[in-house]
């Protein structure tokens, strides 16, 4: 299991060799991956495209589908790439699409066909008090080099 999201908060089955894997019947969010650094980190991946299926049977994986040439150049060949996946529980499949919303955001990865941007605004929360929480810490200033992604 890996955890990706915002806080890490879902839990994705795998990082699996994609090569390997096939893909079930079932909807879910999934995440292509590759090792960055493998033999000096091999438990750390990079996440290179994000995108959920109603079926992940149905979407021409491993590598067929479309955007199958750009991770194979980014992973360096086909060999290094991993897939991790999501079974939403209950999830529709507009909330799949909010989750991959998310992590495009959090990854930003450079297979994805779109890109979205983390920043919030303060009129969007509002103020508020609870005994549960506490002020916002999320800076509302985008990192620097953020906004830009390198497109494969």
């Amino acid at each position: 299991m890996i955890r990706l999201g915002s806080l890490a908060g879902y839990p994705f089955e795998g990082p699996r060799v994609l090569g390997g894997w096939t893909p079930p019947e079932q909807a879910a969010v999934y995440a292509i991956l590759y090792r960055a650094d493998p033999v000096g980190k091999p438990h750390d991946f990079a996440v290179i495209d994000v995108d959920e299926a109603e079926d992940l049977s149905k979407i021409r994986l491993p590598f067929r589908h479309p955007r199958a040439h750009c991770w194979e150049r980014r992973a360096g060949d086909k060999w290094g790439l991993h897939i991790c996946t999501y079974e939403v529980p209950g999830g529709s499949a507009a909330h799949r699409q909010q989750i991959v919303k998310e992590l495009i955001a959090v990854y930003q990865p450079g297979c994805a066909p779109e890109q979205y941007d983390q920043a919030w605004e303060a009129e969007w929360i509002g103020s508020y008090e609870a005994p549960t929480t506490g002020p916002l810490t999320t800076s509302r200033e985008r990192p620097e080099g953020s906004g830009t992604s390198e497109r494969g």
